[in-house]
């Protein structure tokens, strides 16, 4: 599998690679990785050179391109022989689907008023009312799934899946924003927040030079 390349934005702030990059780790499925920085005069001119959509992430596997962050997390699911991405339940399956298909088609209150930039602390900071609303939503559907399919492990469906990698954005938004959440919620974000890939990414997104959104 080493023929991967996952062309990606700027870690601090590219919320949309940061899911199939996850995926990539969590598989443990080598790839080399492309960052094309974000916010330069010559950005939509250097991606459209990599990518037909003209946006990142995109996935090249051979002469196969992937191009959707979704789409991506499928394609190597199906590659990760060793390390399944999706719960093997199938009821749990369906649900972990569900979510991640809510997180890629939605919340979009919580995007425009919260947008990634990790490793930025954001004092006082009070979302509006639709951002908020996403954010409720969003702390049941990790309660819920943590109640029902949670038990083997720390993750929303017990052991990592890639429901988790659909909402890992989310965790840095709710770290630098320094929003309030309900114990349960804490705990998923702090066992998120623990793992090697993510401390990684934030790592390497101070290197890059993150700084407070606009």
């Amino acid at each position: 599998m080493s023929n991967l390349t996952l062309v990606i934005g700027s870690k601090p702030f590219s919320s949309w690679s940061l899911r199939p990059w996850l995926a990539l780790k969590q598989a443990a499925l080598p790839f080399e990785e492309v960052v094309i920085a974000l916010r330069q005069p010559d950005t939509a001119l250097r991606i459209r050179a990599l990518s037909p959509s003209g946006k990142v992430p995109l996935l090249r596997h051979g002469s196969l391109q992937v191009w959707d962050s979704l789409a991506i997390c499928e394609y190597v699911a199906e590659l990760a022989c060793a390390y399944p991405l999706w719960p093997e339940d199938s009821a749990a399956r369906a649900v972990a689907r569900a979510v991640s298909a809510e997180m890629h088609a939605g919340f979009s209150a919580l995007r425009q008023h919260l947008p990634m930039a990790v490793g930025t602390s954001i004092a006082d900071f009070v979302p509006p009312a639709a951002a908020a609303a996403d954010i409720a939503r969003i702390e049941s559907l990790w309660q819920e799934c943590r109640q029902r399919f949670g038990a083997g492990g720390d993750f929303m469906f017990g052991r990592w899946s890639l429901a988790d990698a659909m909402y890992a954005p989310v965790i840095f938004r709710l770290q630098s924003y320094r929003i309030a959440l309900q114990p349960a919620s804490r705990a998923y974000v702090d066992a998120m927040l623990a793992l090697p890939a993510m401390r990684q990414w934030a790592a390497e997104s101070h290197a890059a030079g993150g700084q407070n959104p606009a």
